[in-house]
């Protein structure tokens, strides 16, 4: 977890975005966090009446995420964790969430927010988490990420001069 590199985002005039945030079940802790940094960053954003819906776990994340983008959101955001245990379930997990969000993000050009902690341990989700102790915010990063370039796509449908 290096944090080395990170952009700082300055987000404006997206108060009018319709945003949404999926939210897996597992973890509760961790994703209590992850939910609470999301609307934060919305809240700063000034988007102020976000959709937000529970999935089970972070394989449902994709599936929801192509149905709210299907609905006319600018953005959704996507948040779980999934950590490593004695199996290759991890992998496929992974896989599956990261393959199934970029498919539908890229089928529908709405961004999706890619809040899905992949940990080893949950010690390194809760450094990720936004709660107090963390180093850490993915849900508010995934939240600024995906407003950022909602804005940037919005201004593509404006004339240039």
């Amino acid at each position: 977890m290096s944090g080395k590199g990170a952009p700082e985002l300055s987000v404006k005039n997206c108060g009018d975005l319709r945003v949404a945030v999926i939210a897996a079940q597992w973890h509760e802790k961790v994703m209590d966090g992850l939910v609470n940094g999301a609307l934060r960053a919305l809240g700063e954003l000034g988007i102020s009446e976000p959709t937000v819906l529970r999935v089970p776990g972070s394989f449902e994340l994709p599936v929801a995420a192509k149905a709210l983008a299907g609905r006319g959101y600018d953005a959704v955001i996507a948040l779980g964790v999934v950590i490593r245990g004695g199996t290759p379930h991890f992998e496929y997990v992974c896989q599956g969430v990261t393959q199934g969000l970029t498919q539908v993000s890229v089928d529908t050009g709405v961004p999706i927010g890619f809040g899905v902690l992949t940990c080893d341990d949950e010690q390194q989700a809760l450094d990720r988490a936004g709660i107090e102790g963390s180093r850490e915010d993915k849900g508010h990063e995934a939240v600024t990420a995906a407003v950022a370039t909602a804005v940037t796509l919005r201004s593509l449908a404006e004339p240039w001069h």
